[in-house]
């Protein structure tokens, strides 16, 4: 308890005021309503498992303070144990009885000398927690001599193992050391015999070294001598090679044309494929082949939808395209992705039809990255190098060209359709091609 009871010098024992707030919340629970005192009402209607041990210190402080409520505790330790009440109250502790109830009674019912009653029952709990102590520490003492004993044992047991491996360990390492005695000379011996060898390596290396060192020179000189003599055999070679094959390429182009103008020719004049009469062997001036620069001749307009009608017809025709011009000229809201994509559809079903060789040319400079450009068959597709555009790309293609193959150039850029006329190509608008692609 917080405070010491009248005649009591210290508090109850922990084990006593346990009990005794334990009988004052059994009274607490079986009395009437408006006989519990008002400080413990809310705690009367805790559940009878929890009143005590939530309840306690209040408890206590009211069987302190309240001699009623106090009283009404010690009437029902009376009726419980009448024996007991009846002992106490002539001033006599049964022997047997327990010292807790006991001072728990005299407490409550206050006899005469209750406070000695208590005080003999401290001295009783205390000498039994003593000899409870006592015996507990014997039987720890006891436990601890047997995990001692047997610690003791287990302890001799491993010092003879350990002995019995030592004495293996210091076998073996003697026979080890011997080992490594025996190992030591043979490695010694070894290294004298590496060390005349290597001495007699090296002098046979410089005798080798000596002697070879001037047939080494000449030789490093005639491989120089060789190598130099390949490299320029195989630029002369290279040169010869793409020179023959420029050379290759323009004629075959130029040849491919006279042959489909002779033919084209041919058809329109119904020519007999044999000469029937004498006259027709005496040679004649034949009018001149269809060629790009004898459309502008028909009074065609640079406008006119019919003129790059009649250019895709000439024979051999290159058509090439500066790709930007048009596509931002017809579509020029859309990504370049979407114009290069969507002018390689058009340029797909134009080649379908004409069969003519088409070059698409595309600025590189407006790039970021190499793009991937799927043309369809039958169009060659170009970008312009770095520093480069892709004016002077299609520059290089009309002058690439054999003199006298029809060449035309779709580009709205005026500087390039007067550049590319000069060199002998028709140039075409932007806009002419685009009439055409949607008209295919």
């Amino acid at each position: 308890m917080s405070s010491a009871g009248e005649g009591l010098s210290r508090p109850l024992p922990e084990q006593v005021r346990l009990n005794v707030v334990d009988l004052a919340a059994q009274v607490l629970g079986t009395m009437p309503a408006i006989a519990v005192p008002a400080p413990l009402r809310g705690i009367a209607k805790f559940d009878p498992r929890k009143r005590a041990k939530l309840g306690g210190a209040p408890i206590a402080a009211q069987l302190e303070s309240d001699k009623k409520f106090r009283e009404a505790v010690a009437e029902s330790v009376a009726k419980g144990w009448p024996e007991l009440a009846a002992s106490l109250a002539e001033g006599n502790v049964p022997p047997a009885a327990d010292p807790v109830l006991v001072a728990a009674a005299a407490y409550l019912t206050r006899p005469p000398g209750w406070a000695e009653m208590v005080e003999a029952a401290r001295a009783d709990l205390e000498q039994s927690a003593v000899v409870a102590e006592g015996s507990a520490q014997e039987q720890t003492v006891a436990r601890l001599r047997e995990q001692l004993a047997t610690q003791k044992s287990a302890a001799k047991e491993e010092s003879e193992r350990l002995r019995e491996q030592l004495k293996a360990a210091r076998a073996e390492n003697s026979d080890l050391r011997r080992k490594l005695h025996d190992a030591r000379e043979r490695l010694k011996a070894a290294d004298r015999r590496a060390a005349e060898m290597a001495q007699a390596a090296e002098e046979a290396r410089m005798a080798a070294s000596v002697a070879g060192s001037a047939g080494e020179s000449e030789v490093r000189r005639l491989k120089e001598r060789l190598a130099d003599a390949e490299r320029h055999l195989e630029a002369s070679r290279r040169a010869a090679r793409e020179g023959r094959s420029i050379e290759d390429a323009r004629i075959r182009v130029l040849l491919d044309a006279l042959q489909d103008a002779s033919a084209g020719l041919r058809r329109e004049l119904a020519l007999p494929t044999t000469i029937s009469r004498p006259a027709d062997s005496v040679a004649a001036v034949a009018p001149g082949a269809p060629n790009v620069r004898g459309v502008p001749a028909r009074a065609l307009a640079d406008d006119d939808p019919q003129l790059l009608d009649q250019l895709l017809a000439l024979p051999q025709v290159h058509l090439i395209i500066d790709g930007y011009n048009v596509t931002k000229t017809g579509y020029g809201t859309l990504t370049l992705a979407d114009q290069r994509n969507r002018l390689m559809t058009a340029l797909g079903g134009l080649v379908a039809q004409t069969r003519v060789e088409v070059t698409v040319v595309f600025d590189g400079a407006e790039l970021n990255a190499p793009v991937q450009v799927v043309a369809p068959r039958g169009v060659r597709v170009m970008f312009s190098a770095p520093g480069e555009i892709a004016d002077d790309l299609i520059r290089q293609l009309v002058r690439a060209e054999p003199q006298g193959r029809a060449i035309a150039v779709v580009s709205s850029d005026r500087e390039v359709a007067e550049s590319v006329r000069r060199m002998g190509a028709r140039p075409v608008s932007s806009a002419l091609l685009l009439r055409r692609l949607g008209r295919a």
